[in-house]
Parts: C-alpha cells; structure tokens; sequence
C-alpha cells in the first residue's frame, strides 16, 4: 500500500504541475489530487520538495526503462539511434502536463543543485545513447556534431510543443529529427569501424 500511494502522490504531483506549469503548487494541491490528505503526503515524503524530486526521478527512470527495452529490440546502429529519437517522443513522454512538468523543472535547476544535477543526467545520457552508435557509422568529429545537434532538435521540439502555438505531433517530431540525422548522415563520411565484436548494450548510456 506504500508503494501505492507513493506512486499515486508522484503521478498527482505531475499532473498538478503541468497544469499549474511551474513548481509553485503545494502538498495539499497534490494530495487533493492524489485523493489522501496533506498529512499521509507529508508522511510518505517528508516535504514537498523530497516529492518534486522523486517525481524527476520517476520520469528519468521510466525514459532510461523504455530506452533500454527499445535499444534492445533495435539490431542496427541505425536502428537503434530511431529508437532513441522514438523513445524521446512517446506518447507517455510527449503528454502535455509531462512537458509542462518537464520544462518546470529546467526552471527550477536554475534555482536548485540537484534538480539541475538531474536535468544533467538526461542530457548526458541522450547525448550517450544518440553518440555510441553514431561512431560506428562516423568519424568521431562527425559523430558528436550530429549527435549535440540531434539532442538539441528534440529538446527544441519539445518546447515548441509546450508554447502550442505551433503544435507538432509525435510523428512530425519523429520525422523531422529523422530527416536531420537522415541528411548528416548522408553528406558525412563513413567510419572505418564495423559492427564486428561490436559490444552489446545492456543499459542506457552503458555497454559491456
């Protein structure tokens, strides 16, 4: 039942942050939400700020779980970096009050260490999934240019989406970042590396 309510008072607080669009929302916002009362709130989380925190958590662990399972599934360079650039606009990912949420955040980091430190870890680990096997098909110059301006288009998509004054779907996220990586890719120079005894992946941003 902990873990129940834990995971109901992360998903309220989510929800409620993206419809207020800023961390400026309160326990007792959240725990309306959530259907218990500000007290249970306090006692599972201690604090309103030890929630916001485990709700980044729960978004980076559950980006990190679908990359995982769709780099797995994936068989080629190439199709692994689709399945980064997918993963990045899932449905789950791309819902409103989760980019309202996570753009809250990215102000906040500019307030708060660890929410930065967080923000940090995703960056680091886009740029690691989208660069790993953009070097078995590239030099390693070419590699990390592409993949910077990749990481870039999909954050700047994901803002745009935000302002909605001019929306764009999951699809025509996915087919623009797509086109740009499809378009690097074919003016640039291939790598002299091939997949033989290419490591196999086993988490996000980790080989062995």
């Amino acid at each position: 039942m902990e873990r129940v309510r834990r995971k109901a008072l992360v998903d309220a607080a989510l929800r409620v942050i993206g419809d207020h669009g800023s961390l400026t929302v309160t326990m007792s916002d959240i725990a309306r939400q959530a259907g218990v009362s500000p007290a249970l709130a306090h006692h599972y989380f201690g604090s309103k700020e030890q929630l916001l925190i485990e709700t980044i958590r729960s978004l980076l662990r559950q980006l990190r779980d679908d990359t995982v399972a769709a780099l797995a599934a994936a068989r080629t360079p190439r199709a692994r970096l689709s399945a980064v650039i997918r993963v990045s606009f899932h449905a789950d990912q791309f819902a409103p009050e989760t980019i309202a949420a996570w753009l809250a955040f990215y102000a906040e980091a500019q307030r708060s260490d660890e929410t930065r430190r967080f923000l940090v870890i995703y960056a680091r680990r886009l740029r690691s999934n989208l660069l790993a096997d953009l070097k078995v098909l590239l030099p390693a110059d070419a590699a990390e240019r592409i993949a910077e301006g990749a990481a870039a288009m999909i954050d700047g998509l994901y803002i745009r989406q935000s302002l909605k004054s001019a929306p764009i779907g999951i699809e025509a996220s996915i087919a623009l970042t797509e086109d740009y990586l499809n378009a690097l890719l074919a003016t640039a120079s291939p790598s002299p590396r091939s997949e033989k005894g290419r490591p196999h992946r086993t988490t996000q941003g980790q080989m062995t």
